[in-house]
């Protein structure tokens, strides 16, 4: 059995009586160097500090010898800390877990706010531009000392300065420390003295959050699925929890955006051959916070990518070979997507809806614009768009 023991910056003083009793007849104590320097004489087990990388140690416990092993780790382990990790690893029958109250809880303490209200954001592994939003409120979990000012500065850089920005070092123990600012305070003004052990609470300003959002939302030549088309095909595609979209022909990224944006754990990997529209697609993952793989051009681009549950095709309809190279790649049950504006690809929508089934439909929105002193509707380019599930 691996018991897994969570222990606060407050050290052995915070920690509730069943857990000293695991930790004083351990045999052998595995966890970081800040964890093990928290434990005192009344705990005589050798100590192991974990190498890095840490997963190989992990896989490698001695998990069959007659001895339980122990593990202590920060606050609650099972809230992005390693108590998942060894359940994924040897199975919830394998391993206990006591945990502590979490830096997150005690940040909720401290800045008054509800847990059930926001988001809990890790940047330990993950890059910083994860943990930008649109709107809302968050925990965000450092990697270091330098992650408040990394975050800081991408909020001010995309039109998020106000956001209200405290940062909380040391929670529980007692050098705990408070500083609150303006995002765009700390990416101009930063103290220097910040310690490694810190999160960041941040209520996110202005707050604009909205689905789907307009088009002037997203760095683009023009080459973008409209507003209006694009709620189309996001309904079309279902996004589920957890699932993969390639968006092929991606142009501005704004499909692969807000399908990341749907559901917890979304995806996307966006191919596009052209490298400016490339860069516009890493700009707007970046300002919305998601992460999405951008690769060029395809078939030879889907090489090594990730198995998408579902496809969208909105460019490069008529390279030879290429609807059937997304078919091709579409797992059972998974969906494809294509969108056509042109005679050409809309031809070639129309011969796929008669070889695989699916929906075949033809979308046409029109504008109202001044008429002379009247007001005339102005038809926008139709849009064709064939849907089918593998």
């Amino acid at each position: 059995m691996i018991v897994v023991v969570g222990i606060g910056a407050d050290g052995m003083a915070g920690l509730a009586e069943t857990s000293r009793a695991e930790l004083a007849r351990a045999t052998v104590i595995y966890g970081s160097r800040r964890q093990l320097d928290l434990l005192d004489e009344a705990v005589p087990a050798p100590r192991h500090e974990w190498p890095s990388p840490m997963l190989p140690a992990l896989q490698s416990l001695p998990v069959d010898s007659a001895a339980d092993i122990h593990v202590v780790a920060s606050g609650d382990p099972l809230l992005h800390g390693i108590g998942g990790t060894l359940v994924r690893l040897y199975g919830a029958g394998k391993v206990r877990v006591l945990p502590h109250v979490s830096s997150v809880t005690l940040a909720c303490a401290r800045m008054g706010w509800n847990a059930q209200d926001m988001e809990v954001i890790s940047l330990v592994t993950a890059r910083p531009h994860t943990a930008v939003r649109r709107g809302g409120q968050a925990i965000v979990l450092s990697k270091n000392a330098s992650t408040p000012k990394e975050l800081a500065t991408l909020l001010n850089a995309h039109g998020r300065g106000n956001s209200e920005f405290s940062v909380l070092e040391n929670l529980g123990g007692t050098t705990e420390r408070r500083r609150d600012g303006t995002a765009r305070q700390w990416a101009d003004d930063p103290p220097h003295d910040v310690d490694d052990l810190n999160l960041v609470a941040v209520r996110y300003l202005p707050d604009e959050r909205m689905s789907p959002y307009p088009d002037d939302a997203f760095a683009h030549d023009g080459q973008i699925t409209k507003h209006g088309v694009r709620a189309v095909t996001l309904a079309t595609l279902a996004p589920r929890p957890g699932e993969r979209l390639w968006d092929v022909g991606a142009g501005s990224g704004s499909i692969s955006v807000e399908w990341c944006l749907s559901w917890r754990g979304c995806s996307a990997v966006a191919f596009e051959r052209d490298e400016r529209r490339r860069l516009n697609v890493e700009s707007n993952a970046a300002a919305f916070g998601v992460s999405i793989d951008v690769r060029g051009e395809v078939p030879g681009a889907f090489d090594g990518a990730e198995t998408p549950s579902a496809i969208f095709v909105g460019g490069g309809l008529t390279r030879r070979g290429l609807l059937d190279a997304c078919l091709d790649r579409l797992p059972s049950g998974g969906r494809l997507v294509a969108n056509a504006v042109t005679a050409e690809s809309e031809a070639l929508l129309a011969q796929s809806y008669s070889r695989f089934g699916g929906q075949l439909r033809r979308l046409q929105h029109y504008r109202g614009e001044p008429l002379g002193g009247f007001t005339g509707w102005r038809p926008q380019m139709p849009v064709t768009q064939w849907a089918v599930t593998r």
